[in-house]
């Protein structure tokens, strides 16, 4: 796995399918304080149900919003406009 965010994912939906909710819950809290957006929803449907606290949602979900605050830029911000399609004046000529 190796830091492999995609992959804790993964094994966080192959140890549910198997049964073991509680270390699939783990995988998908490590996902997602690595920024991944589909282990934040399965932990929200979690919380939901009860199958997780309130504060190792909150954990979860701070640790998500920094990961994601970690990779803005400037120039990653420039990009996504201009592959949305969003042609604004982005530089200034």
């Amino acid at each position: 796995i190796a830091g492999h965010t995609f992959a804790r994912h993964n094994l966080g939906c192959l140890e549910d399918a198997n049964g073991r909710l509680e270390r699939a819950l783990k995988h998908f809290i490590i996902a997602a304080n690595q920024g991944v957006d589909g282990s934040l929803e399965t932990l929200k449907d979690a919380f939901g149900k009860g199958y997780v606290s309130k504060e190792d949602f909150a954990a979860a979900l701070r640790g998500h919003q920094a990961a994601v605050d970690a990779t803005k830029s400037p120039l990653r911000n420039d990009a996504d406009i201009h592959a949305r399609g969003e042609y604004k004046q982005i530089l200034d000529f």
